[in-house]
């Protein structure tokens, strides 16, 4: 099968991407490398460095790539950028999702996995949310996502289009950017292993529901595969399972303590401090899986200790490299 991943250089899409090549699937990349690199992908993957929101640039991509299947993964993800900037949210999450829809139709194109967020759907979810659960999207993010969803059932009834919309819980693991707002696991895995403070907001009491970032991916692959004259169909990708910041900051600091010891490094890893609670953060948000349990088979394997400690490994794997990259500047300067 031959599938154009959007935004498959960044941090969820690059995963994809292995698991696809793995597969023995023919892959391209769409991604304006924003916030993604171009180093999360292998060397002969083609990738065409063009911006979703450029119809002409879209039009080129699948002129050149005929795909077979596409996988949406290419967004706008920040939901305090969507609120300080819902025009911008909205030219990125629907005319982007437009754009890439209507060239994927012209080619002939008639599978479409679309990464959703379950996370911003549901509202406040204090148990697992399934599907059926109406959707409450209170930021201009979640409200981008929930109108990308009804543009997908749009094309289906119209084209014939098969969409699944996978509506991801919190994602986390190797390759997540630490930069900007999103991403609370990278931010405190960067921060806590320089030996830095990192802020926990408000009480640290907020619920959520963490998903390592390989089952995500195999959620897409799957969904690419099996899935078949579904018309529309929409399936949650979360574990169920409740972990408040407080735990996650804990279980990222002994892991952290974990990699100083290692280094012979001495002292502790300090301790996060409390800030000021974020303004709109639910208290609570937990997904339920079960639906992509039975069309998918899907599950989620990667346990929430056995995740975090791969991802702090990951984050010194980066650290060392970025250093010994630095190193060796000055030594020729």
């Amino acid at each position: 099968m031959r599938v154009l991943v959007t935004g498959g250089a960044g941090f969820i899409g690059s995963h994809v991407v292995d698991q696809l090549l793995d597969r023995g699937h023919e892959v391209a990349v769409l991604d304006n490398l924003e916030t993604g690199n171009r180093n999360n992908l292998p060397v002969h993957v083609p990738l065409y460095e063009q911006d979703i929101q450029d119809e002409s640039a879209v039009a080129a991509v699948f002129d050149e790539f005929a795909a077979d299947a596409v996988c949406h993964q290419a967004a706008q993800m920040s939901v305090s950028r969507s609120v300080r900037e819902p025009g911008y949210d909205a030219r990125v999450n629907v005319v982007g999702l437009l754009n890439v829809l209507t060239h994927a139709v012209r080619v002939g194109c008639r599978k479409f996995v679309f990464a959703s967020s379950g996370g911003v759907l549901y509202g406040e979810a204090t148990e697992p949310a399934g599907e059926a659960t109406p959707a409450a999207p209170i930021s201009p993010y979640g409200i981008s996502k929930w109108v990308g969803e009804q543009y997908l059932q749009f094309f289906v009834r119209e084209h014939g289009v098969q969409a699944v919309s996978l509506r991801y819980s919190n994602v986390y693991g190797p390759r997540q950017n630490p930069l900007g707002e999103a991403g609370v696991v990278a931010i405190f895995c960067t921060r806590m292993l320089r030996g830095q403070t990192s802020t926990i907001n408000g009480d640290g009491r907020y619920i959520r529901d963490y998903v390592y970032v390989g089952d995500v991916a195999r959620a897409n692959v799957t969904s690419l595969e099996s899935v078949g004259n579904a018309g529309f169909l929409p399936l949650n990708i979360g574990t169920g399972l409740p972990t408040d910041v407080n735990e996650l900051a804990a279980i990222l600091r002994s892991h952290c303590q974990r990699i100083w010891q290692q280094r012979g490094q001495p002292g502790d890893v300090p301790q996060p401090e409390h800030g000021p609670p974020r303004p709109g953060d639910l208290r609570s948000n937990l997904v339920s899986a079960a639906k992509a349990g039975q069309i998918l088979g899907w599950q989620p394997e990667v346990p929430l200790e056995q995740g975090l400690r791969q991802t702090v490994e990951w984050f010194e794997t980066a650290r060392q490299r970025t250093e010994s990259t630095s190193d060796k500047a000055i030594r020729t300067e």
